[in-house]
């Protein structure tokens, strides 16, 4: 049946295994957390050796996967066998092998936990396999989060951490790092070693110094200094991108600029602009409400159309699709002048 990433954990973690998982999407954070957990606990030590059997897609099939589920553990409670990239394997679609698993699936060895890690994508619901799966085991599905839900996750990543974070430093994490959900825990876990205190929230100087992100010059100021129509500050930005340019990639950098022009256009075009109304439509923390409030003052409807405009002919620039052959820092500063201008 299917679960949520957090109730399976929570079980495993109370020593409740099922005998079979299955686990798919396009996020591949939350089903290695399940599949790492289950290789780490769910044997002790001086069991794994003859109980503990890793298969990888490419290198094995259904078959095979059934035979070993059958065996019965040696000296130990349970048996774990594990399918890692499981979207690899070739015979799902043939009708042998298929049948042995679906035989499998009802009726599986009560002794064996099963595992099926099947990353990248999720598995195709209309097939009897996932129908039987639905019925008999613990599925998973985990999808990317989308853009408004990183900020909330940082939240609760760090609330579950019993560390606070301040909005500011919620904000550099999200612009730098975006939903990749498996950096953000990696960045977080170094952050907080380094931190070590969890008496005082974590703000973007904690951020600078332990992620490694610029407190002065990342896309979050840079989409301020926009906002505020700051050209000083904006030269101050791309000066310091130009002498290190693998700090700010140009392609992300142009796709996070037109997603803030974006939610300015649609911003302009929200008739109720209450704080809380604003940051629904735009998808925003309530406390960064202000800052898009300023940037309709300095950029009209109609200028921001044009910006628009100017963010497709940079993006294409840096793809190589024009007759120009501009550096990245003459694009980037081509289209940060006529944004100013």
């Amino acid at each position: 049946m299917p679960q949520t990433p957090e109730a399976v954990l929570k079980d495993l973690k109370a020593k409740k295994f099922a005998p079979i998982y299955f686990l798919h999407g396009d996020e591949s954070f939350y089903l290695d957390q399940i599949s790492g957990y289950i290789e780490k606990n769910a044997l002790q030590e001086h069991e794994k050796g003859f109980n503990q059997i890793i298969l990888y897609g490419k290198d094995t099939n259904l078959g095979t996967i059934v035979q070993n589920a059958r065996r019965f553990p040696m000296m130990a409670e349970r048996q774990v066998v594990i399918i890692k990239e499981a979207q690899q394997l070739s015979d799902w679609g043939k009708a042998d092998s298929k049948k042995v698993l679906e035989a499998y699936i009802k009726q599986p060895q009560p002794s064996t936990v099963l595992v099926f890690a099947h990353k990248h994508k999720s598995f195709n619901k209309n097939t009897n396999i996932y129908k039987l799966l639905d019925k008999q085991a613990i599925v998973v599905e985990s999808k990317k989060i989308r853009e408004n839900q990183v900020a909330p996750w940082i939240e609760g990543y760090f609330k579950q951490k019993k560390f606070q974070i301040n909005h500011k430093a919620v904000a550099m994490l999200t612009e730098s790092i975006g939903a990749d959900l498996g950096r953000l825990q990696t960045e977080i876990d170094k952050l907080l070693l380094n931190v070590g205190d969890a008496s005082k929230p974590v703000d973007e100087h904690l951020i600078e110094k332990h992620v490694g992100i610029s407190k002065s010059y990342n896309i979050f100021e840079l989409q301020k200094a926009l906002g505020t129509k700051n050209w000083f500050k904006a030269r101050q930005i791309m000066q310091y991108w130009e002498a290190n340019p693998k700090s700010q990639p140009l392609i992300p950098t142009i796709a996070m600029i037109f997603t803030y022009f974006t939610k300015l256009l649609v911003a302009h075009r929200t008739q109720d602009k209450s704080d809380g109304n604003l940051a629904k439509i735009l998808k925003v923390n309530p406390y960064f409400v202000k800052d898009y409030k300023g940037a309709l003052r300095h950029y009209p409807f109609g200028k921001v159309v044009r910006i628009i405009h100017y963010l497709r002919e940079a993006d294409l620039q840096s793809k190589g699709i024009t007759a120009r052959n501009p550096s990245d820092a003459q694009i980037l500063q081509e289209l940060v002048f006529k944004i100013l201008a």
